[in-house]
């Protein structure tokens, strides 16, 4: 496996042999010029080489793959409509997310792509699979289950791109993933892009990748130079109102909790105050994590309070300010959650709350994650806690919660009596 140094200086997408096409579409969506990855990766894989990108979160990554995986297919021959293009992650959001980011690029080069994905309408994917598809997005789960049910089919793939393969490892999905893998049309290109190269992921790159070639652009941790850390250590009683007053600040924040109780409590207590947040974490429908998602992104809400299991997901720029309400449980997961500032080369913020006895235990994950963080005793309405994050005092006035739709009455049944659903049953969590 050989390594390449990236490019010095990015060059332009034409330059790099993508389709005129392609190139009109990128610069009405206003992208002019490529990100180191994407200049590093691409001439390799338009060629069809096995590619290895390791590259930060907020690189360009999506593109790195997603430019050559469409360039390749629009110029292949179309035998059949079962899918030639798979790109396998590990959340939901991150699927939907490189839906968002490929569909537009793709519609003029007749391009389909379907995203497959627990939590989401399996009626819906079945249909856009039976009518044909070209790249199929999916996390392993709900793919599998449509594998069995044979609805889909991965024997023409010609293609396969594996996206945050690290995270894949963390949640458990090799097994699956190598399930997967093994269905895919034999001598196809693969292109796996990861944060990190764990002995998980070497392992998977030493199975399924051929004399493949190495991009990687910024040395792992190099990220987080971007970045100011703080631990800020508060009492217990003045926790709420510190949380309280982050929060109340210009911008878009992100703070992490442990768990998805945690999450909703802590919304409501912020909305309660005055602060409009939103929750997410795995426990919500696909629909409400897709709705809250676009409305921080969009700025209708500032504040997004998520979990864990959701951090991967989160790709929105313009994050100045992560907060660990609860602190991290590694520093893996500190890194992964504080990714989501200081994305496509901006600056940004992390912010830890720590009690007394977690000053140590925290200092030590944080020089583990390869940054040292400076500790900040605060109380509400301090000098510093406003220095640092640009706290504010809420306004004290509720903010009500988003009314619900109401569901949908039952249909009449149908003379001669209704016909039964089918009913399904997943032994898969996803």
């Amino acid at each position: 496996m050989s390594a390449v140094p990236a490019p010095e200086r990015a060059a332009t997408f034409a330059s790099l042999g993508l389709p005129e096409v392609l190139v009109r579409t990128l610069a009405r969506r206003g992208m002019h010029a490529p990100f180191a990855i994407q200049t590093a990766a691409l001439p390799d894989a338009l060629a069809g080489r096995d590619v290895l990108g390791r590259a930060q979160t907020g690189s360009g990554k999506t593109l790195a793959f997603g430019l050559p995986l469409l360039t390749r297919l629009a110029a292949g021959h179309r035998g059949s409509t079962k899918p030639r293009g798979l790109v396998l992650v590990p959340t939901r959001e991150l699927a939907m997310q490189v839906h968002d980011a490929l569909a537009p690029l793709g519609q003029p080069m007749g391009i389909k792509l379907v995203v497959v994905v627990g939590g989401a309408p399996m009626g819906k994917q079945i249909s856009a699979l039976r009518a044909g598809v070209d790249i199929v997005i999916a996390t392993p789960g709900r793919l599998e289950d449509l594998i069995e049910q044979r609805v889909c089919d991965l024997s023409q793939v010609e293609i396969a791109v594996l996206d945050e393969a690290d995270h894949m490892a963390d949640l458990g999905f090799l097994p699956p993933v190598r399930r997967l893998l093994d269905q895919v049309r034999p001598g196809g290109q693969r292109l796996l892009f990861s944060a990190t190269l764990d002995s998980a992921v070497q392992t998977l790159v030493n199975a399924y990748l051929v004399d493949a070639v190495t991009h990687e652009t910024t040395p792992v941790g190099a990220a987080v130079t971007a970045m100011a850390h703080h631990l800020l250590v508060v009492t217990p009683a003045d926790r709420a109102a510190v949380v309280a007053e982050i929060a109340s600040r210009e911008g878009r924040t992100l703070m992490f909790v442990r768990t998805k109780h945690g999450a909703d409590r802590l919304t409501k207590q912020l909305r309660r105050v005055g602060v409009s947040a939103g929750a997410l974490h795995g426990g919500k429908t696909q629909a409400a994590r897709t709705r809250t998602l676009a409305d921080f992104r969009e700025g209708r809400v500032p504040v997004l309070v998520a979990t864990d299991v959701a951090a991967r997901g989160i790709h929105v720029d313009d994050v100045d300010l992560v907060v660990h309400v609860d602190p991290a449980a590694d520093h893996k997961d500190y890194l992964h959650r504080a990714g989501r500032t200081a994305r496509a080369g901006a600056s940004g913020t992390v912010v830890t709350l720590v009690s007394h006895g977690e000053e140590r235990p925290v200092a030590k994950m944080t020089r583990l994650a390869g940054v040292r963080a400076q500790s900040t005793r605060v109380a509400p309405g301090a000098s510093e806690l406003s220095r640092v994050t640009g706290s504010r005092v809420p306004s004290g006035v509720a903010i009500a919660e988003a009314p619900v739709a109401p569901k949908r009455a039952p249909r009449p049944a149908r003379p001669g009596g209704a016909h039964p659903k089918r009913p399904f049953h997943s032994r898969r969590s996803r």
